[in-house]
């Protein structure tokens, strides 16, 4: 299993992960990064807390870190860490600003960490990735510090630094469990499987006693398509600890994915009396409504999206509650419709200040992507031309990806409905779309404009991986199924 994120990084500066931007200023002072308390039982909180965090559970490390800071208020990197995995936004934005206002009292290393996480909460993804870079500068033999910029740059999607550094992070630790594990997913993402299931069992080997290696396993194989395998190392991840969520999670994606939308349904409720916090809450509910979805009973997931909105609103959790918004105008019919819901969507974000500006801005980037599509396909030709402009200024400004991928496939679409035959056309989409191409939906969009353009290679390429994509998202749902029920592009 891996953190799930909202946010996915171009790292147009990857680059800097070979020269960091101002290693000059970098001295390495001791082979791992210090923690810097008096309390012995601080200390001993936040190291168990990284050791939770690395074999994923992620509601368990959070509880070690407040432990962390109730013993030592002081102590920086806790809360720092608190701000970066808690689903509670007032909990991000308050200890984001303790980390801040403690970390002058602590070492580089320790400031450079909080700094990586603060700035790029903030949005300041160069100034973010600078002091990440420096913290690896400066202490290039600490396997933990390397595996955590490498897991946070592959959640971010930067999958080729991510494989650098969890390379170096195995040269210094063979055995080191959780770098072997991103590895795994690293080598999935690609579709290199059989790589991927080789470390998968030494992953597993290590850590026998651990629910991880059989979850992570479990969506690897899902990943392939290889439903059976999934489930049956689900279970066994549930066999181990059965309140490792996640694992319930994943049989109830696993089954919506398979075509068994009852029975996911099933599993995604015990995930949902059993989470461990009211935004994972949220999500698993999004999880299950996308069921309906798929079963096409549209009234129903209306019905359910609105409930997880409005949860989502008297919870003060405003970005699952413009998440719910938006997947419910991402199957509506009708364009009147769905622009209301998207409206719906932003007006949520702006309910209080505590959302991050990086997943605003992100959430903020997906409405206006499908407000541009949506409004161009009513014939509001106005509405959809602010709305992509208003997308390109924002990609213009951020090194974000998710911001990039909504740009372009905003502008990819609007460039397909208008391309007739023109094969100038078909080549400006195209250019467009195979920057958003792990979106469904691009996917299919860069199917049609290869047949019109007569580039074979690439339209079976990418017919074979739109096919192939077991991804539970509502993308994924609206588009996949559908693609394999027709004949594939000769």
């Amino acid at each position: 299993m891996r953190r799930p994120t909202c946010a996915v990084l171009v790292l147009m500066l990857g680059v800097c992960l070979v020269t960091p931007l101002s290693a000059h200023h970098v001295k390495q002072s001791t082979a791992s990064l210090p923690v810097t308390t008096s309390s012995p039982q601080a200390r001993a909180l936040y190291e168990k807390g990284m050791q939770d965090y690395e074999n994923l559970y992620l509601e368990r490390c959070n509880d070690d870190w407040r432990a962390a800071v109730k013993e030592d208020p002081n102590l920086a990197v806790a809360w720092a860490w608190i701000a970066f995995n808690s689903s509670n936004p007032q909990e991000v934005s308050a200890a984001r600003e303790k980390a801040k206002a403690f970390a002058p009292k602590a070492t580089q290393g320790e400031q450079l960490m909080v700094s990586w996480i603060a700035k790029v909460q903030e949005g300041d993804f160069i100034g973010g990735i600078s002091a990440m870079n420096d913290l690896l500068e400066m202490y290039p033999k600490d396997k933990h510090v390397l595996y955590l910029a490498g897991n946070w740059l592959m959640l971010e999607d930067g999958d080729e630094q991510s494989l650098k550094i969890m390379e170096k992070a195995l040269a210094l630790d063979k055995n080191f469990p959780a770098a072997l594990n991103d590895l795994a997913y690293l080598y999935a993402r690609n579709r290199q499987f059989a790589k991927a299931f080789a470390d998968m069992d030494r992953y597993v080997a290590l850590l026998p006693k651990e629910p991880n290696p059989q979850d992570s396993y479990g969506e690897l194989l899902r990943m392939a398509g290889n439903f059976e395998g999934s489930l049956r190392h689900y279970k066994e991840a549930l066999k181990i600890d059965p309140d490792f969520v996640t694992s319930q999670v994943g049989l109830g994606d696993t089954y919506a994915l398979m075509g068994n939308q009852e029975q996911a349904r099933v599993e995604y409720d015990k995930a949902i009396r059993f989470a461990h916090n009211e935004a994972d809450r949220l999500a698993y509910g999004m999880q299950k409504a996308m069921t309906w979805v798929r079963d096409g009973k549209f009234a129903e997931a209306d019905k359910l999206f609105l409930e997880i909105a409005q949860n989502g609103h008297a919870k003060e959790q405003d970005l699952q509650e413009a998440q719910a918004y938006r997947h419910l105008a991402e199957f509506q019919t009708d364009d009147s419709t769905v622009l209301k819901y998207l409206d719906e969507a932003e007006g949520a974000l702006g309910h209080r200040n505590t959302i991050s500006k990086n997943d605003k801005d992100e959430e903020l980037s997906r409405i206006l992507r499908n407000r541009a599509v949506r409004a161009a396909h009513a014939g509001n030709q106005q509405l959809a031309d602010k709305s992509l402009k208003q997308l390109e200024t924002m990609a213009a400004g951020s090194r974000n990806r998710v911001i990039q991928s909504s740009y372009n496939g905003a502008a990819g679409t609007l460039l397909m409905s208008q391309a007739n035959n023109d094969q100038k056309k078909f080549n400006e989409a195209i250019a467009y779309l195979e920057e958003d191409q792990e979106n469904p939906f691009s996917m299919e969009l860069l199917v049609q404009a290869y047949y019109q353009t007569n580039q074979t290679e690439k339209l079976h390429e990418t017919e074979a991986k739109l096919r192939g994509t077991n991804v539970p998202t509502m993308e994924q749902a609206i588009v996949v199924p559908a693609a394999r029920s027709r004949r594939p592009q000769i």
